[in-house]
């Protein structure tokens, strides 16, 4: 009998192992860019890089002398990808400049960055529920929840901040012409996607700085848009390790979705067919050879990690090409796998409904994320992985990682 006890105390503590290791990993961080101080790679011209036809390895290094799986190197490897991106496919994201300044006054926040003499201003409608709080807030792109039903954050006591992107680019950005040319004139040829992760991050300063007059908890800030922001989305998030959890709704090509597996569907958003003013121009000489990519977008996806992800599709939209995202969510997925922490990354990829538009289906999945990594709710489950392609193997775009071979 008390061998069996002692068999079954050796079994609970190896069981806890895991759980006591996600425990001391991070839900979010104070700053912006826990990598900022690593160096930056090298990065080969165009002929010069290796064609890797599979996904590429989230876990190796840059240089090529190996891989790590460790928590411990995350931030240096997650830097590496940050930088090949903007690199690559959007720009150099800018620093936050020490010329900043912010008001709150009539439910309005106000931030004013000051470079090269000139100003760019960011103003932000804030819907604050009753009470003294602090409450964890959500940033929603164009509206206070985005594309998301208001009432799952107003339900719950948490505020809605809205990121006007326009003020730092618009839609359909005039190159070398827009509110934050104006700061960086030597950016002319900056991607829509760095420069409204840079907008976002400079929202988020707001917010600290007038902490004493606006009490958000700044420990739990999510931020979500659909389609085309929730691509915007997602970047602002794999870019900005303040924001606590992502919501990216039917973000397709350029988001979620893998520009590899992409080229092998039909009439959907690849790398040749997405918009020129979304990113460099550069990115474009990959058009025709996206296995040269140093890196795909479930590594962007991955640089959320540890902090929580929920990607949404909708198959009913080919352009989107959900196919792809869920392929490169099932590799994204791996890295939160390899930490313990499984749990703070879900898709949900359900059709029967219009564009942007939430179905009562998926709501809880949003619903089960907001609770836990907002409100902090522990006992909800989010090991969400709902999608139609049960036929599609997917491993077989990873099963070369860490084996060496293509």
């Amino acid at each position: 009998m008390k061998k069996r006890i002692y068999l079954l105390v050796i079994l609970f503590n190896i069981l806890m192992i895991p759980n006591s290791f996600a425990q001391k990993i991070p839900l979010v961080y104070e700053v912006e860019n826990t990598g900022a101080g690593f160096p930056k790679p090298v990065f080969p011209d165009f002929n010069k890089l290796p064609a890797i036809d599979l996904l590429t390895d989230p876990f190796a290094w840059s240089d090529g002398s190996g891989r790590s799986t460790k928590f411990s190197d995350w931030s240096h490897r997650r830097a590496e990808i940050g930088a090949e991106i903007e690199h690559y496919e959007i720009g150099s994201k800018p620093e936050r400049l020490d010329s900043i300044t912010a008001s709150y006054t009539n439910n309005t926040l106000t931030i004013k960055v000051t470079q090269n003499g000139e100003t760019l201003t960011l103003s932000s409608q804030i819907i604050l529920p009753e009470g003294d709080g602090p409450f964890p807030a959500v940033i929603g792109i164009g509206k206070g929840a985005g594309s998301l039903p208001p009432d799952i954050f107003s339900s719950r006591n948490i505020a809605q901040i809205t990121f006007n992107y326009a003020q730092v680019m618009a839609w359909e950005q005039k190159r070398g012409h827009e509110p934050i040319n104006k700061l960086y004139p030597e950016l002319t040829y900056m991607g829509a996607y760095s420069a409204w992760a840079w907008g976002v991050s400079r929202l988020i300063d707001g917010l600290e700085l007038v902490s004493t007059d606006l009490n958000i908890d700044l420990k739990h800030l999510a931020i979500t848009g659909c389609s085309f922001a929730g691509k915007m989305a997602l970047y602002a998030g794999a870019f900005d390790e303040r924001i606590a959890l992502v919501i990216a709704q039917e973000s397709g090509g350029g988001g979620a979705a893998s520009w590899r597996v992409s080229e092998t569907l039909g009439n959907v958003e690849t790398l040749g067919r997405t918009s020129h003013l979304w990113f460099i121009e550069d990115m474009f000489q990959f058009a025709k050879s996206v296995s040269k990519l140093p890196f795909d977008h479930h590594e962007l996806m991955a640089m959320v990690a540890p902090r929580a992800l929920l990607c949404l599709g909708n198959p009913d939209y080919e352009w989107l090409a959900d196919e792809s995202g869920y392929v490169s969510c099932k590799a994204a997925k791996r890295v939160w796998d390899t930490f313990g922490i499984s749990e703070r990354f879900g898709f949900s990829i359900v059709d029967g409904h219009g564009h942007c538009v939430l179905p009562d289906i998926q709501r809880p999945d949003v619903e089960a994320f907001v609770d836990k990594f907002l409100l902090g709710d522990i006992t909800v489950d989010t090991n969400i992985e709902v999608h139609p392609y049960n036929n599609v193997d997917f491993s077989r775009w990873t099963d070369w990682w860490g084996v060496g071979k293509q």
